[in-house]
């Protein structure tokens, strides 16, 4: 009996320490670590300019303003490029820092050769998380962009969002969302100003059990105007801005692949496509 019992005693201790090894081989030895590649095709009135809820076009937009000769800037569209290094450090922070390059059409002018225009670092992070409570999820995300040193007008544009995500079920597949941005663009020069824009909307999401995902957000915009070079004013307005994503998520929801489509009013429709790519080095 002695003996069955140690040898009953040895079997549990290894099933125990082959359950603690699973257990650390199971567990990501890395973040992940991937380029989360953005491709933003995007319009804008003529007159106008649009921040939403992407600064980067906005950069490459007054990097080509200064050819301007008339007191109204023409319509224009762009496509662009952002490739942020993207390292999600655990589920509560994820830091980022990449180039943006554009190139751009306006009025009947031919398209402008595609260069890198600005470069960007930021952060986003879970200040708060709900884990089933009655208290949504908080989470900031904050970035600065800035214009290359051989910009014509170069630039700073810092962006913050504050959102709240109350989810609705214990899997946080639904949802209801609420959040504010404030985006403040500075420019290398006393001749050109822009002024604060200020965002607060409202929105839901819904991820299905085949792990797509559709987000809506719809919200009010808030942009005090811009004078550049004492020849191109753009008015203030306070319109609204509408953004939906289709995401296509895997079951430890890093997304595989997204869609973004925009309307701003500036006040007229400036709209935004954005394709995402995330191209993952290491993926847990």
């Amino acid at each position: 009996m002695l003996v069955s019992f140690c040898l009953s005693g040895a079997v549990l201790g290894k099933d125990k320490d082959d359950d603690e090894e699973d257990a650390a081989k199971a567990k990501p030895a890395l973040p992940n670590f991937y380029l989360d590649m953005r491709t933003i095709y995007s319009t804008l009135p003529a007159g106008s300019l649009s921040i939403g809820f992407s600064t980067p076009p906005l950069l490459s937009r007054l990097a080509n303003l200064s050819s301007l000769r008339t007191q109204t800037s023409p319509s224009s569209q762009s496509l662009s490029v952002d490739l942020p290094l993207t390292v999600d450090v655990n589920d509560q922070l994820s830091v980022y820092g990449g180039v943006s390059g554009a190139t751009s059409q306006a009025g009947t002018d031919p398209w402008t050769t595609f260069s890198v225009y600005a470069f960007t670092v930021g952060f986003q992070a879970d200040i708060y998380q709900q884990n089933g409570g009655i208290f949504p999820t908080i989470t900031i995300q904050s970035n600065a962009t800035r214009s290359i040193s051989d910009a014509p007008l170069a630039a700073t544009a810092y962006n913050t969002i504050l959102e709240a995500d109350y989810a609705l079920n214990a899997d946080e597949t639904r949802g209801l969302l609420a959040g504010m941005q404030y985006t403040r663009v500075l420019v290398d020069t006393p001749l050109a100003r822009v002024s604060p824009d200020i965002m607060g909307y409202v929105g839901g999401y819904y991820q299905w059990d085949n792990n797509w995902k559709l987000t809506g957000r719809f919200g009010v915009q808030s942009f005090g105007g811009a004078q550049l070079l004492n020849l191109t004013p753009f008015p203030a307005f306070t319109q609204p801005i509408v953004r939906l994503d289709f995401d296509r998520m895997d079951d430890d929801d890093n997304r595989l692949f997204g869609i973004t489509a925009q309307i701003a009013w500036t006040p007229k429709p400036s709209y935004q496509l954005t394709l995402r790519t995330p191209l993952y080095a290491i993926k847990n």
